[in-house]
């Protein structure tokens, strides 16, 4: 069994009145990666790749507000969008000193990360992308409903939209509509651990808040789209084949706008690290090394 020389720590800062819980690994002085979690996690889900990251980069995965254990005010007392939660990585970016890093993407983490990369593009070394859409194409048909709620919020599209805030339709993120030798693979304190934190009192309210803010997502899509195209950020594309939520056409917009891709599709869901960690980890630490290399113009390790 591979030893590694760093140990993940549990750490909480306190934030602008937020305690942000994260977990970290690593020599501050590698480069950083951010690691952005979506729904319904938090960043329990990147156990499993932090200290083989650490052993090349220093690794970083908050959770978001409202989720995992940081802090969930009401909706009363915070502004649950994704600018707002970019605001508040900002914050806690500026209090760990982190300037530059490579960016990792996850569902809700997508938004929240795109507003860090369009606002300062100069702090991004590079991308991975798991399961996270930022184009049009990775809405499917699914999205129909969830669309014309975003833009006629009224009861009667409220009602028309999928039950999403229980406990089943948290297992579902997870296994969705995979096949038995797939769902066989994940282990079930993911949506457990999940579970017990969305439905603390107040976070159903939270959830949909956050949820309601994904159409601002998906009218930036053009600007991240500009974004893409001006700034060519070197992009790791990892992808569970099986989402429900996200088609795998995604990838290929990506493939459309950025010049510098990688891509790998797997046979898993939207929750790829629970059943491809090893895999996953062993692409990024590649693709920081390559990164890094072509930016110093020293050959790959």
């Amino acid at each position: 069994m591979r030893s590694y020389r760093y140990k993940t720590c549990h750490d909480t800062r306190k934030i602008n009145g937020l305690d942000i819980f994260y977990r970290h690994a690593g020599d501050p002085q590698q480069p950083a990666i951010l690691l952005l979690h979506g729904y319904p996690t938090s960043s329990y889900m990147y156990r499993n790749i932090i200290e083989p990251l650490a052993e090349t980069a220093y690794v970083v995965a908050p959770d978001l507000p409202g989720f995992g254990f940081s802090s969930a005010p009401s909706v009363d007392d915070y502004d649950y969008t994704f600018e707002t939660m970019a605001r508040t990585i900002e914050a806690f970016l500026e209090a760990l000193n982190l300037e530059r890093f490579f960016l990792y993407l996850h569902d809700f983490g997508a938004p929240v990360g795109y507003h860090l990369a369009t606002r300062r593009p100069d702090r991004i070394r590079g991308l991975v992308v798991q399961n996270g859409n930022a184009h049009a194409e990775g809405l499917g048909p699914e999205w129909d409903a969830p669309k014309a709620f975003f833009a006629d919020p009224s009861e009667e599209n409220r009602a028309r939209l999928p039950e999403w805030m229980n406990f089943e339709t948290t297992r579902y993120q997870y296994i969705g509509n995979q096949p038995e030798r797939l769902t066989r693979l994940y282990p079930p304190e993911g949506w457990h651990l999940d579970w017990e934190r969305l439905s603390r009192p107040g976070n159903t309210d939270i959830q949909f808040k956050i949820f309601t803010d994904y159409g601002s997502h998906i009218a930036r899509f053009p600007a991240i789209r500009s974004y893409h195209q001006e700034h060519q950020p070197p992009c790791l594309v990892l992808w569970g084949r099986h989402d429900p939520f996200f088609d795998v056409n995604e990838i290929m917009a990506y493939h459309r706008v950025l010049d510098t891709l990688e891509i790998h599709l797997f046979e898993s869901g939207h929750q790829l690290l629970e059943t491809h960690h090893r895999e996953c980890a062993a692409l990024m630490t590649n693709f920081l090394q390559d990164v890094q290399a072509g930016a110093s113009g020293q050959p790959a390790r």
